[in-house]
């Protein structure tokens, strides 16, 4: 059982780093800058220290009201991070980073990309803003008290075989929204959403003493990044939303298009695997290698393997299918998977489980996911919905469909949502770059699609013949990267919606 946990958490840990106008119940709470900078910076705590090493950051706080419709009522501290501009002279302001999620902690982010080669044009340019924001890490977090060993091990709902296997879920699903709800002592819970979220990230800009910021987000870090610049339109500078969940908030239709991004990432894999299959026996043809996976997953559900479940292993693939780097790791676990040697699973896993470890962040990083996504939209309530959704996309997406149309515990929230969720708006400044991969298996190129449709002529796409979860500078297209430098550096938007081809 430990085995079969420590392969759901490395899982769940990928699926995080998997995520406005309109009338709003409660008043946005607003900050009219310029203001002197009220930031006090100092050393990070020594978690952020070793993440980020060997670049340095300052961290410093920003207080932000739990409730921003009552500013008068309890705060909480939200910890930023700031890697300075590298050259004073060409300073343009802020750039604001979040990695994702919901759940994501992103003190570190500016020091990760640094690492993977951000170019030094932007960092002459930007002060890099990391943050963990409300609810996150350092930033007054919250609990639902889950544990590896629990029920609940990942924020993707396991894969239901049939009718039976949504009940069983379901009764997990009830059982984590009343752990949450029990858990909520101080009733900050409720209070984790994104627009909420883009409100703290205003306070932050005039903290900062900045009149506008310029963001970068990735993944569920798009839903916040296009409620910041549709709420505060006039204070939005370059944003770049780099894999699209397709609107401001993360629906039980966004979840359910995982499985449309599996499908259409998963042929890379394949493609990769077959070109091996004298290596690793996986399938001569890219068709062979997808019929491998139902064959293996099929009899793990059966008799699992050094407790690694078919479940275990549809978890395993999505996740791994993020980064081509992975691809040998899968085919590996797959390998001897296939091979039935509980002995060497039990091995490879102990390995795998060793390097990956249980994150600190599993409980927090679950239940920020599961707060801001069952606060943002009213989920259904009614199990049979569940059930006719994942027997449709059994059928329309095979490779993990009846996963992700599975029941979640938003099915049970104890709290309706506050206010309707934050709308796109298309009236402001064309300063919107939504860049998308063709092929990506948590965002794939549908959401890119639906968020260029709804922020119009404020928006351009750029679209990137590529796989994976990540495009600027998380990916390798050169296409991707120099647009999207060329936008924040200069400030040059395509003139139109753009292909990059493969490089």
């Amino acid at each position: 059982m430990k085995r079969q946990r420590a392969i759901g958490r490395s899982c769940s840990a990928l699926a995080i780093v998997l995520g406005l106008s309109g009338t709003l119940l409660a008043a946005p709470a607003v900050a009219d800058g310029p203001r002197t900078p009220q930031v006090r910076w100092g050393p990070c705590p020594d978690d952020v220290v070793a993440e980020a090493a060997p670049t340095v950051l300052r961290c410093g706080t920003v207080s932000v009201p739990v409730d921003h419709a009552d500013p008068g009522s309890a705060r909480i501290d939200l910890m930023v991070s700031r890697l300075a501009a590298t050259d004073p002279d060409e300073r343009r302001g802020t750039l604001m980073l979040n990695p994702g999620g919901p759940g994501g902690s992103g003190l570190a982010l500016p020091a990760l990309l640094v690492a993977r080669g951000i170019p030094a044009d932007v960092l002459a340019t930007y002060d890099l803003i990391g943050m963990d924001t409300r609810g996150i890490g350092h930033s007054a977090p919250v609990s639902c008290g889950l544990t590896p060993e629990g029920p609940y091990i990942a924020n993707i709902p396991p894969y239901a075989a049939d009718d039976a296997a949504v009940t069983a879920q379901a009764k997990v699903a009830e059982q984590v929204a009343e752990q949450c709800a029990e858990h909520d002592s101080d009733g900050l819970l409720r209070h984790l959403t994104t627009a909420n979220t883009a409100r703290d990230l205003d306070l932050i800009r005039a903290a900062l003493g900045e009149e506008k910021t310029s963001y970068l987000g990735y993944s569920y870090g798009t839903a916040l990044g296009a409620a910041y610049a549709s709420m505060f339109p006039e204070r939005s500078d370059r944003i770049v939303l780099d894999s699209n969940i397709g609107d401001t908030h993360l629906d039980r239709d966004g979840m359910r298009r995982y499985a449309l991004g599996m499908e259409q990432s998963f042929p890379d894999f394949a493609k990769w695997a077959a070109a091996r299959h004298g290596s690793y026996g996986l399938g001569r043809t890219p068709a062979q290698v997808r019929r491998t996976y139902f064959t293996l997953a099929k009899q793990l559900d059966n008799a699992p393997v050094a407790g690694i479940d078919g479940n275990l292993l549809r978890l395993t693939t999505f996740g791994q299918l993020f980064k081509k780097l992975q691809y040998p790791k899968l085919a590996q676990q797959w390998q001897t998977l296939a091979n039935g040697d509980d002995a060497a699973a039990r091995r490879l896993m102990s390995q795998d489980a060793a390097a990956a470890d249980v994150p600190a962040s599993f409980d927090n990083s679950l239940s920020v996911f599961l707060a801001v996504t069952c606060n943002d939209i009213k989920w259904p309530r009614n199990v049979d919905t569940y059930r006719r959704g994942v027997a449709e996309d059994r059928e329309r997406y095979p490779l993990f469909g009846a996963a992700t149309a599975n029941i979640t515990p938003c099915a049970f929230w104890r709290h309706a949502p506050a206010e309707p969720p934050v709308a796109v708006d298309d009236d402001g400044p064309r300063n919107v770059l939504v860049v998308q991969n063709l092929r990506d298996p948590a965002t794939p190129h549908a959401g890119g699609e639906l968020l260029r449709r709804k922020f119009a002529d404020r928006s351009r796409l750029l679209s990137v013949d590529d796989g994976g979860h990540g495009a600027y500078v998380l990916g390798d297209n050169p296409c991707a990267l120099n647009t999207t430098t060329r936008y924040l550096v200069e400030g040059r938007m395509p003139d139109k919606d753009t292909l990059c081809p493969a490089g």
